[in-house]
């Protein structure tokens, strides 16, 4: 099929490379313009962008598409269907009905829970069992296009969202190399109102840890956060964030430290903290960690 692909981080990079693997024309790559980044903050292509121009493909940035200008340039492509992953840009009704066979989205949960921006962050913050992606056909509502086809998976009971991230992308990339290969055989399915979820964008204020919550809640959080923006605390003035963690036995005043292995005590239960990275350092296993920082039994990490 002549396709537009229209997509921005490094989850859709793997989709990209199986629709090219599949034999699909990719008429233009659509992504985010780049942006300042690195110390020296010069602009740096999105992944996708620097992937595509990498293939040999036409590699177009608009900041928006609601122009006439941009509405032309897309329409001209004459695409028979346009994938869209994560691209990070509203797509008007006149960009949704361009292509032939419509606008398709790979959406990272099970619709109709956690559409919006954050689907994997939060699946692992609810303490959901199992989460997948959906092949949605695109209309003006937030993630509230008719289902052709949902692929499932199970989260790990030690699972962080970058790890979840990266099956997802992989299952996604599978999935929308299925679907485009049976697209007229596909019966979309109207998604239920029942069940319907939020997955808000998540906010750099409600990643500090807060240690009087139950383990469960305070090991969701850790692994939903992990890397970005990484739930934190302070000791000694120095902010940590926990990249890993694990519920484990034990149980003292909220946000005690039991012993040298950093597990620690929460509300109800405690949790090992796996990975953890200082302020400006590297990430480090929990071993290597303590040998440097020291974080000392008895130490409360409530009083930063």
């Amino acid at each position: 099929m002549r396709i537009v692909f229209m997509g921005t981080p490094e989850f859709s990079v793997t989709v990209l490379d199986a629709l090219v693997e599949a034999g699909h024309e990719i008429a233009a790559v659509y992504s985010q313009p780049p942006r300042p980044a690195g110390r020296g903050k010069k602009d740096r292509p999105t992944p996708v962008h620097a992937r595509a121009e990498a293939l040999g493909l036409e590699v177009r940035t608009p900041v928006s598409l609601k122009t006439p200008e941009a509405l032309a340039e897309f329409s001209a492509l004459t695409a028979d269907v346009a994938v869209v992953v994560a691209y990070g840009l509203i797509l008007p009704q006149a960009i949704l009905d361009a292509p032939a066979q419509g606008c398709l989205n790979i959406h990272a949960s099970l619709l109709p829970r956690w559409r919006g921006a954050a689907p994997i962050h939060r699946a692992i913050m609810a303490g959901d069992a199992q989460t997948g992606v959906c092949i949605m056909q695109m209309e003006a509502g937030l993630d509230t296009g008719p289902v052709l086809l949902c692929e499932n998976l199970d989260i790990g009971a030690e699972e962080t969202t970058a790890q979840l991230h990266d099956r997802l992308s992989i299952l996604g990339a599978a999935a929308i190399v299925e679907a485009l290969a049976s697209l007229d055989d596909l019966t979309p399915q109207v998604q239920p109102e029942e069940g319907v979820t939020y997955a808000a964008k998540i906010d750099k204020a409600e990643a500090r840890i807060d240690w009087h919550l139950p383990a469960g809640q305070v090991d969701r959080m850790i692994r939903g956060l992990s890397p970005f923006p990484g739930a934190w605390f302070e000791h000694g003035g120095v902010r940590v964030k926990v990249l890993g963690s694990r519920l484990v036995t034990g149980a003292g005043a909220a946000g005690i430290v039991l012993d040298e292995a950093l597990h620690v005590a929460c509300g109800e239960g405690a949790v090992a903290l796996t990975r953890l990275q200082k302020a400006g350092k590297g990430a480090q296993d929990v071993e290597v960690f303590q040998r440097g920082m020291q974080i000392a039994v008895g130490a409360n990490l409530n009083e930063g």
